[in-house]
């Protein structure tokens, strides 16, 4: 078996992170960056309030999106919600649904693979953090059921997937 081999990181011209805290100043979002390699957005969504953190990765040269909201999933909803995350990721075309087992909250992930010294672009940050909040809006709904109306996974998310047609 031969050894995979990666080259290391090349030296970049900005932090990853400077791109993104460009971004979030052009656009107006509220942003702190206490640290070198961490960064933290607030979003106001249609259902809630969204809390974005950025991450830089050096390790594996990966920009890192994590979006959370105020939903902590208390011990007796932790099986239905765990099953409506794998009903929600199969539905996902990028990222992913996790439940934080050290805080039990709902948050959405993706990463950006910046390999060999990569910048990322504005476009590309943007789209992160747009691809992040919109499927955090389009299930947020989905989470609610489970948690406060007590419904099985499968009956929330087919309550919003349901699309209507026409008009009445």
């Amino acid at each position: 078996m031969t050894q995979l081999h990666i080259i290391e990181d090349l030296d970049r011209p900005e932090h990853p992170l400077d791109v993104v805290e460009r971004l979030a100043s052009l656009r107006d979002w509220i942003f702190d960056r206490a640290e070198t390699d961490e960064m933290s957005v607030t979003v106001e969504g249609t259902w809630t309030e969204y809390h974005v953190a950025f991450t830089w990765i050096e390790d594996v040269e990966a920009l890192h999106v994590a979006c959370a909201f105020d939903l902590k999933v208390p011990e007796r909803r932790r099986v239905e919600m765990t099953k409506l995350i794998g009903m929600l990721n199969e539905q996902l075309w990028i990222g992913h649904f996790d439940l934080w087992s050290s805080d039990h909250v709902v948050m959405f992930r993706h990463s950006l693979l910046l390999t060999g010294g990569v910048a990322p672009t504005q476009p590309q940050c943007a789209m992160l953090m747009k691809s992040a909040v919109e499927a955090c809006e389009r299930y947020y709904q989905a989470f609610q059921f489970v948690l406060w109306a007590g419904k099985p996974a499968r009956e929330a998310l087919d309550a919003v997937l349901f699309e209507t047609e026409g008009e009445a």
